[in-house]
């Protein structure tokens, strides 16, 4: 799983899918709940309104943290084009290559499944509480398919193929949730109590659910909308590898963006946007959101030569897997504790934004550590 590289940025890499991943998990490692406390810190309406964007919605709608997973799933589509290409050669996928490929993938997928595992505590033993489902498997699951069809797909058809996929699993998983019935309920509820996914999440999973009682966050019939989110990823890497100026396919990104926006705003009438159940017109929208996000990081980084701002969050986007993981099974306040309890009891209101901020200053060292010895993780 460690691999050393030889050249961390190379010419030819696009820094700006690292920044965005990095920016991405920013928020995740801690950057949020300070942002949250910053903006509570003085009892205002505004202050506590603008907190709440810091943290998911209890059911439909959408918030800034709601913005989080997709994106990071939509930057692992955006990478897929570029890690299956060594095994290509003018569009035709070399035959030991061809099995490597789907062992690679195969394994890759199998260790994010364990690490998903590890973190929610498989470890403990107790299989009957824990919950199995999770976003490193859900993770893996969306990168399995994603990558299967693009390894599986002529070169010359790709694009269109995963476009077709990616419509007809948006509007199936619509069509289903919107007409198939839930036994002793009716079709197209979407209620947490009585919509579809969850009810398939409480005949089929074991153990507890994440994050509202009738069924889990990252459950199994809201996965399969999920792989449109890293299909519109792949879709968007495409788009890199096109013989086209930087600046043209920045626009063109920016333009897909602005298009998925309307359409998921537009379908939110009939089909809500909805985290929990990843709806269609959640992918949309945040699947919006994200393309634009990335095509300002790619204008401002890979276009215009912008880089050294983005050092910051390229240390945390290269090592993305590495911090979820540690993070949610260290207890890196043991060491901020060590270090700043002495500072902290003088700080009054702004002691808790200070002990933040140190927390989030030990995992980024932590991770500029592994990127000085160019040690990074690739589950």
């Amino acid at each position: 799983m460690a691999e050393l590289s030889e050249n961390i940025i190379s010419k030819e890499r696009i820094v700006s899918i690292d920044a965005l991943r990095g920016f991405d998990m920013f928020w995740i490692i801690g950057a949020a709940k300070l942002a949250s406390v910053l903006f509570t810190l003085k009892d205002t309406s505004w202050g506590a309104r603008i907190a709440l964007e810091f943290d998911h919605i209890a059911w439909n709608g959408f918030t800034f943290y709601d913005l989080i997973f997709p994106l990071f799933l939509l930057i692992a589509g955006l990478a897929i084009p570029f890690s299956l290409s060594k095994y290509q050669k003018g569009g035709k996928v070399f035959k030991n290559g061809y099995i490597y490929a789907h062992i690679r993938i195969i394994t890759r997928t199998m260790i994010l499944i364990f690490l998903g595992f590890l973190v929610n505590g498989f470890l403990n033993f107790d299989f009957a509480n824990m919950r199995w489902p999770g976003v490193l498997q859900r993770i893996a699951i969306c990168y399995l398919v994603a990558a299967i069809i693009v390894l599986n797909t002529p070169s010359r058809w790709r694009p269109l193929t995963v476009g077709i996929i990616f419509a007809v699993i948006l509007i199936g998983y619509w069509l289903i949730m919107r007409f198939v019935p839930v036994p002793v309920g009716t079709a197209g509820n979407l209620s947490p109590e009585g919509n579809l996914a969850g009810y398939i999440d409480r005949l089929v999973i074991p153990g507890k659910f994440c994050c509202y009682s009738s069924g889990d966050n990252e459950g199994l019939l809201s996965t399969i909308p999920a792989i449109a989110t890293i299909l519109m990823g792949v879709l968007t890497g495409f788009l890199l590898k096109i013989n086209k100026s930087k600046s043209l396919i920045a626009l063109y990104i920016f333009i897909s963006g602005i298009v998925s926006l309307i359409l998921g705003i537009a379908w939110n009438f009939i089909f809500p946007v909805n985290k929990i159940l990843w709806t269609s017109s959640y992918v949309l929208f945040s699947g919006g959101l994200s393309l634009l996000l990335f095509a300002l990081f790619y204008w401002i980084i890979d276009v215009k030569g912008h880089k050294k701002w983005a050092f910051f969050f390229v240390v945390i986007g290269m090592n993305a897997i590495v911090v979820y993981v540690v993070t949610a099974i260290v207890d890196f306040g043991i060491f901020v504790g060590i270090l700043t309890d002495g500072f902290a009891k003088y700080m009054g209101i702004f002691r808790v934004p200070f002990l933040l901020i140190c927390l989030l200053g030990i995992k980024w060292l932590f991770l500029y550590f592994l990127y000085k010895k160019k040690i990074f993780l690739k589950a």
